[in-house]
């Protein structure tokens, strides 16, 4: 049974209407990116306490803290970005939740990945210490113009660093964004490293986001296998079907509805 959860901010900036329209989806878990405009990181302690009493009501639970961890720029100033991800954890363990996701630093435009190597690598080791300390998992996304933007330097990044305490999101949109065919190039070598899926497709023509199915990303090819290898996990709705990536809740169902139709014809169960 594979659980499906999803950028709820995506819907509303408004909190409760992010759950509302989540579990009218039917769905059990929501990832916890902002809420009132104010990323997760920088919410107070009683807008935490409100989150958590609305997610009550709602009988919703955090499958993962959608942070910005990662997204500065490797040669910008790490130790500020190290007492966030302490503080990342803080917010984690509040909402009780194992998984925070992460990014692997921006280059400079033009930049050579090579060069960064060592620096990018002492900052995710650095990061994934935190995470072990607080017994927590750092999902690493592939996001574009970072360094671990395409499946080898995602693959040296989890090796490098060498800890279950740092896994991989799968974000397949992001992947066609930067000219790979995700399921053709990279998921033989990224499949044991592999913890959580991220749901948005695009088309590599232009880089247009597109509903579950309709793009590039190789999803059906992906989920076929992903059962077959017993994936046991999230897959978390991200929609970014308006030009601004909120989405809006009629966009946030057209999402929910492309991604479980594929799932649906697949003959895969899901909750």
């Amino acid at each position: 049974m594979w659980t499906l959860s999803g950028f709820a901010d995506e819907i509303s900036p408004d909190f409760t209407e992010q759950c509302a329209v989540a579990t009218g989806l039917g769905l059990t878990h929501v990832e916890v990116r902002s809420a009132w405009d104010i990323n997760v990181l920088d919410l107070s302690p009683g807008q935490l306490q409100k989150i958590k009493e609305t997610l009550a009501a709602y009988g919703l639970k955090v499958s993962s803290i959608g942070s910005p961890i990662g997204k500065i720029f490797i040669d910008e100033d790490f130790a500020p970005h190290l007492d966030r991800m302490r503080h990342a954890a803080e917010v984690a363990a509040e909402l009780e939740t194992r998984y925070v996701r992460i990014f692997s630093f921006f280059l400079r435009p033009g930049a050579d990945p090579s060069v960064h190597r060592d620096e990018v690598i002492e900052r995710m080791r650095a990061l994934t210490e935190v995470a072990a300390g607080a017994g927590l998992v750092l999902l690493h996304e592939n996001e574009k113009q970072i360094y671990g933007d395409v499946p080898a330097r995602c693959l040296d990044l989890v090796t490098a660093v060498g800890s279950p305490h740092l896994r991989l999101a799968w974000d397949p949109a992001n992947f066609v964004q930067v000219g790979v065919r995700p399921y053709t190039d990279g998921y033989a070598t990224l499949r044991p490293h592999l913890a959580y899926v991220q749901i948005k497709d695009a088309r590599l023509a232009d880089g247009t986001v597109v509903p579950a199915g309709e793009g590039d990303g190789e999803v059906a090819a992906t989920l076929r296998a992903l059962r077959r290898d017993g994936f046991d996990g999230f897959f978390s709705l991200e929609p970014h079907l308006a030009a601004d990536k909120f989405s809006g809740p009629e966009l946030f169902r057209t999402a929910w509805q492309a991604f479980t139709g594929l799932l649906t014809t697949e003959g895969i169960p899901y909750a």
